[in-house]
């Protein structure tokens, strides 16, 4: 009635709740959550529920020494600086994977580390990835692809703390795996994206 935009705010529980009753994220219009690592000077502004708009759109932000400034090319920020083009050339296990993120389209690089076992249960561990996905994909390079990683301990990680939830990844992800198990880097300036399934 007044027109007065009224913001809360507070602090996540361990679990990435907000913590307190959970009517409150059913009064408001919006639920925002602002992220970041303690060790990097870039924050994400990401929207959980929008009740008049999109829930998926992203802002990315950088700490300066005049406070919060927008980054107008968030790709940057989930590429690592490694290879003479900062696209990760002549590094295995690295491959660039677009993804949408609302209306944006980012460039993510994913890095996977593939290396002999000295446990009998080889660990799977994925950083911003799904990890029962990550097992499927495996058993998928296994069974139609012939690359067996049974015996070895895989690590994937997303670039820059990004959270990847969609299935357009999974090509991005077999292809880091691949290069890193064959020591062998993709080509500079390549990009892959795209969903694989049970079929291969």
């Amino acid at each position: 009635e007044t027109g007065t935009s009224v913001f809360l705010v507070g602090h996540v529980t361990k679990e990435g709740g907000i913590a307190g009753p959970r009517v409150l994220e059913h009064m408001v219009d919006a639920v925002l959550y602002f992220e970041g690592e303690s060790s990097s000077r870039f924050r994400v502004l990401r929207a959980f529920k929008n009740r008049f708009g999109a829930v998926n759109e992203l802002g990315v932000f950088a700490m300066t020494d005049r406070g919060l400034k927008g980054v107008s090319n968030p790709s940057a920020l989930f590429l690592s600086q490694h290879g003479p083009d900062g696209h990760g050339g002549d590094v295995p296990g690295s491959c660039v994977l677009v993804t949408q993120e609302g209306t944006r389209p980012l460039l993510v690089e994913i890095q996977a580390l593939v290396d002999t076992a000295h446990v009998p249960n080889p660990r799977r561990l994925s950083v911003g990835l799904d990890p029962q996905r990550l097992a499927m994909l495996l058993a998928v390079l296994h069974r139609h692809a012939g690359i067996a990683a049974f015996d070895q301990d895989v690590f994937v990680n997303a670039v820059g703390g990004v959270r990847i939830s969609e299935p357009a990844a999974d090509l991005a992800v077999m292809l880091s795996i691949t290069s890193s198990l064959r020591g062998k880097a993709l080509p500079r300036g390549f990009i892959a994206f795209g969903e694989v399934g049970l079929a291969g």
